[in-house]
């Protein structure tokens, strides 16, 4: 998988070392954000296990559509908004009083996640998922090609994921206004 990615990655140390990174970096995140859904399995060999004590298996239709929409993408808008979405999710979830207090924990996996998408598509988009990165720098350069890449991907991303998030996966509690809490 490496090869595709970075031709000499096997040959250059510097390159497996990113490499072990940006994966460690992804692992940590997909677990952190998986755990309270799927359980965190991404391993066939942990689901095989899990399963044989009655476990699910769905890692595998994940991979499957995971490849399917990075074989598909022709788009850099697409990948920016599907990096915005996962890390807007993260934040959502990061901040959700319903998992307690925001924690360190939670600010160092947002920060994780941020990192594990910049050094996984940097190549192919650059991994901004955020538009005022990307306008700051255009202003600089004086260049504004491609901005709706940086723009439109990542505001659709982001809408989406809090919508998904606030609206179906973790419905808000009405407050009483007057008290504050949920009835």
């Amino acid at each position: 998988m490496t090869g595709k990615l970075m031709a000499d990655a096997s040959l250059n140390p510097t390159s497996l070392v990113v490499v072990g990174i940006a994966s460690a970096f992804a692992l940590s995140s997909v677990l952190y954000i998986a755990w309270d859904i799927s359980g965190g399995n991404v391993n066939p060999a942990v689901t095989f296990a899990m399963a044989a004590v009655g476990g699910h298996v769905a890692q595998l239709r994940a991979s499957v559509m995971a490849c399917l929409v990075l074989r598909v993408i022709v788009v850099g808008m697409v990948l920016e908004g599907i990096l915005t979405f996962v890390l807007v999710y993260r934040v959502y979830a990061a901040r959700d009083p319903r998992h307690g207090p925001m924690s360190s924990t939670g600010i160092l996996v947002v920060g994780l996640m941020a990192g594990a998408s910049v050094l996984a598509t940097a190549p192919f988009s650059g991994g901004s998922m955020n538009p005022a990165c990307a306008f700051g720098s255009a202003a600089i350069a004086g260049s504004f090609r491609n901005q709706a890449v940086y723009w439109v991907g990542p505001l659709i991303g982001a809408t989406i994921a809090g919508l998904l998030y606030d609206n179906v996966l973790f419905r808000s509690q009405p407050t009483d206004s007057i008290q504050g809490i949920g009835v």
